[in-house]
């Protein structure tokens, strides 16, 4: 079978759909994929579809962006509404976020068009774009905003908490955990991942959503970090 002619797979929620080439497969609140009756969420988000060689992603949203993740995290593309993305790898995770709810889709082709080769050493491989230190409760804020994100186990769809409520999971004042999220979101900025600066264009809940998608996607943050967010130091 030519490379031309291998199908697409895309999961969602224990739910699988085979994409031919010649196929074009949308995904959204009213698509082939129906990801929520979220009205937040784009009727159409994403198109999948076959032209040049390759499989691509395409991001037909007007305002929401999509995150396509790869290589346990190292290798990530951040799309933006009308941008297009190949898809080069065996598998990878798609995620997005509406109105304070997270998405996450995996594709796979069955046979991979690119692999990236390991060349060993002692570094660390997951120290790559967008890698920053972050003081441990600069990464508890992290966890507690991605923890519903990290607990779905599966489900797909996962709630970004309010402020208010991860500074009251951490123990924290709602002033103090605006303040430490400020500073995250800087550091991100300024080690080059877009969706980080606020404006009058860009809600507040925006950049959180961005910065969960990120931080999952990347495997900054794992369902293994989780049990740190009982850990009760002193903030500064």
């Amino acid at each position: 079978m030519s490379r031309d002619t291998l199908p697409l797979l895309v999961e969602f929620c224990g739910e699988e759909h085979t994409v031919q080439p010649g196929q074009t497969f949308s995904i959204g609140r009213d698509a082939d994929l129906v990801v929520d009756d979220n009205a937040y969420l784009h009727r159409r988000m994403i198109e999948l579809a076959h032209h040049d060689g390759f499989w691509w992603l395409r991001n037909v949203g007007s305002r929401l962006s999509v995150t396509v993740s790869g290589e346990a995290g190292r290798l990530q593309s951040w799309v933006g509404p009308g941008s297009s993305v190949p898809l080069v790898l065996p598998a990878v995770s798609v995620l997005f976020s509406a109105g304070g709810t997270t998405y996450e889709i995996d594709v796979r082709a069955e046979v991979p068009v690119f692999e990236s080769v390991s060349h060993g050493g002692d570094s660390d491989s997951d120290a790559t774009l967008g890698a920053v230190d972050l003081t441990p409760t600069q990464f508890q804020l992290v966890l507690a905003l991605a923890e519903q994100t990290l607990r779905r186990a599966g489900t797909g769809t996962a709630d970004l908490p309010t402020n208010a409520a991860a500074a009251q999971r951490l123990g924290w004042s709602t002033t103090t955990f605006n303040r430490k999220l400020d500073n995250v979101c800087d550091k991100f900025d300024r080690a080059g991942v877009k969706g980080m600066r606020g404006g009058p264009e860009r809600l507040a809940t925006q950049r959180r959503a961005r910065l969960v998608e990120y931080a999952v996607a990347a495997r900054i943050v794992t369902a293994q970090h989780l049990p740190l967010l009982d850990t009760r130091g002193e903030v500064s």
